[in-house]
Formats: structure tokens, sequence, C-alpha cells
């Protein structure tokens, strides 16, 4: 266990503290995650590809954006004496030994998006990542938490960085993202699963056997096993059969391939999933769209970067410096560079920033001539605008 605050005299001052919050002993408890027998979300995200897809964009986007570790604030964090450097280096180079940020970020937002919980242990030097669908929280009747569980083992609330989805039954818990689309995620399995079996069978509609006498059981079911073994569509079914006794065949239903395609449905609940997730749907979409753009800074602004704002507020409270999302090289949040040159020469015409700034700005190497470091300053037809005194054309040269 970590190291910080975890002598007895804290343990005891902690059980002797007021109740906080008079209502706290009707909320206590332990709360795990709730285990949904109608429609697991991992299952749909391992076997429904709308689910796989959008998770994985969502989680992929977010692990890309760095964060800025500022000054430390006012307020002191829970645990102390980590240096600022120190916070740096777990949040955007090494959270521990064993995994790169990149993959740390990641499982820390599957969690978030399936689970709608995310568990950090600090052990005082590193930052590990602990699964949300096997930690237990123990409520404090007394205080918010007692401790955090993962199997057999117990973590105290000051080494744990929890940060939890919006839920309105839990105050302790989040919600799964993908709960609101549950219904149609198991609509979808249930379309896979008719398709899987009606090919499986042969891909023949139900036919019905008509006959003009009353047939004994046992007639029925020989006539039935001949059937299935001399012409079954799963074995070519080329192999015809001979009717006679007055027995005819008719069609017991008028369903056909593509009816069974279920393809605009299929369409639509992609959609509604694509919706719970907070991604747009044209996203998704083939070919050019003039909206591609405006959804995909909607897509960064209110579903990607709320995200990580979340998981830096839990880790600034957590290490008590200032934490900001660095969204400098995003390009989705980027401006078209035609605009952004615009938007640039416009300054430098005005004076309000030299050529050097704007081309820092750019992406550009500074220029080695002097006046790149001067503001330019605009002149028009009826004088200088460094000295409005003198007006009137400018002089003509002389002869």
């Amino acid at each position: 266990m970590a190291w910080f605050n975890r002598t007895k005299e804290l343990r005891e001052r902690l059980e002797n503290l007021e109740k906080l919050n008079p209502s706290q002993p009707d909320i206590g408890g332990s709360t795990e995650t709730p285990r949904d027998s109608k429609y697991p979300y991992v299952k749909g995200y391992e076997e429904l590809e709308i689910v796989n897809r959008g998770v994985n964009m969502i989680v992929d986007d977010a692990a890309e954006i760095p964060t800025t570790v500022g000054e430390q604030l006012v307020s002191k964090g829970i645990v102390k004496g980590v240096k600022q450097a120190r916070v740096d280096r777990l949040l955007n180079v090494e959270p521990n030994p064993f995994q790169d940020i990149n993959t740390f970020r990641r499982n820390l937002i599957i969690d978030y998006l399936l689970d709608g919980n995310i568990f950090i242990y600090f052990d005082g030097s590193h930052i590990y990542h602990l699964p949300a669908n096997k930690v237990t929280i123990t409520t404090s009747q007394k205080t918010y938490i007692t401790k955090f569980t993962l199997d057999k083992t117990d973590y105290s609330p000051d080494e744990i960085i929890h940060i939890k989805e919006n839920s309105f039954d839990s105050i302790y818990r989040g919600v799964s993202r993908l709960k609101p689309a549950r219904r149609t995620m198991a609509l979808m399995e249930s379309m896979r699963t008719f398709q899987d079996n009606f090919f499986r069978n042969g891909a023949v509609p139900g036919l019905v056997i008509k006959s003009p006498n009353t047939l004994s059981e046992k007639i029925k079911s020989r006539l039935l096993s001949s059937w299935a073994n001399r012409y079954s569509p799963a074995s070519g079914g080329k192999r015809p059969l001979i009717l006679d006794g007055g027995l005819e065949v008719d069609a017991l239903s008028d369903v056909n391939f593509k009816d069974l395609d279920f393809q605009p449905a299929i369409a639509e609940n992609e959609k509604i999933i694509l919706k719970a997730l907070g991604i747009p749907p044209i996203l998704l979409d083939s070919g050019n769209n003039a909206n591609l753009r405006p959804n995909m800074r909607m897509y960064y602004l209110e579903t990607v970067l709320p995200i990580v704002r979340k998981l830096n507020f839990g880790l600034e409270r957590y290490f008590g410096f200032s934490l900001k999302e660095d969204v400098t090289d995003i390009p989705g949040l980027q401006p078209e560079l035609r605009d952004q040159a615009q938007y640039y020469t416009s300054l430098v015409n005005t004076g309000i920033i030299t050529p050097n700034e704007s081309r820092e700005k750019l992406g550009f190497e500074d220029d080695d001539s002097p006046e790149s470091d001067e503001l330019r300053i605009p002149a028009n037809i009826a004088g200088s605008a460094a000295n409005p005194d003198e007006g009137g054309k400018p002089p003509e040269p002389k002869e």
C-alpha cells in the first residue's frame, strides 16, 4: 500500500469525525458494478461492429490529448509531497514501469465508456489502472467512502483516484454510456441470430406438405425424415423427390432473402447507438460531405473533451496541480489552412503582430530579415497612419 497518510492517528481521526451529511447513514453501504442480466455491454463491444468502432473511436481520440500541468493550486491535493515534474511525467510520459501513457489512457477510457467508472491506484511513485468491473466501493456512515476493494485487496480512499460518469441513482458509481442503447443492441443481436439460424437450417422458409388423406403418426415421421435427408439445401438439395398419394407442397410464408437482410433496420439502429455514445453518424458515412468538418468539431467539443476534462478534474483534485488538456495539435479543432492564413495575414497587415510571430503560429521558421521582427504600420492614400498630422498625397519626385 502507499506510504502516505497511513498512520494510526489518521484512521482514528477519520472514525471520530462528525457526520458531514445528516443523510449519509441512509446512503451508505457497498456498491459494485451492477450485473445487468439483460445485456452485458462488454459483449456488445466485442461482438457488434458499430459498438466496437464507436467505442474505439472515442477511446483513441481521447487518449491522444496530452495534459498540461500548471502551477500548484491554493487548495492542496489529497497526496502530499509530489513535485510538478513528477506529475507531468506520470500523466504524459510514463504512468508506471510496465505501460506507456497511451495504453494506460486507453484502458481508463474503455472502463469509463463500458462501466461508467475509472479507478486509478497511486502507490507513491506510479499510478496503476484497476479494472472498474471488479472494484467494490464500501461507503462510509460518517464521511463518504470507507474503502475500495478489488477481489480481496482493500485500498483506502487516499490511495484511489475515482472518476465517475453521470448517474441519477448513485452518487458513488457512474452508468455506462451504452445503457440507453441496451435495447437497440439486444435487437441487433436478435436479428443477427435469426439470420444465422436461417442460413444454418438451409436458408429455405418452412414448407407445408398437404395430403388429401389422414396419415398416421408413423407415416408422418417417415415422410418428414425422408424429406430432410433427401432434400437438404445445406448439401445442395439437388436430389428430386416424388410425392405420390395426392401429396402437394405449399409454402408456409412468403419471406425472401431480401426481407431477411434487415439492412435498413440495422442501419437505423447503428445510428441510435452512435448517438448514445455521442458520435455524429455522418462521421462514419462514406462520401464527401460539406457538414463533415462542423460535425467533427462538435464531436470533439461535446464528446471527447468533456471526457478528458472529467479525467483531469479527478487527477487535479488528487495531486493538487492545475491540469488542462492541450488541444493545439488536434486536427479536428484546428481551423482550415486558408482561413488560418487569412487570419494571421490580417493581423500582420494591421500591425498587431510581427511577421515572425505569425510564421511561428503557422509552423514556419523565423525570417532572418530585421523587418520581420517589426510591426507593419499601415499607411493610406491620405497620409501615414503613424503620424496623422501628415496628410495629403505623397510627395512627387523632382524632375
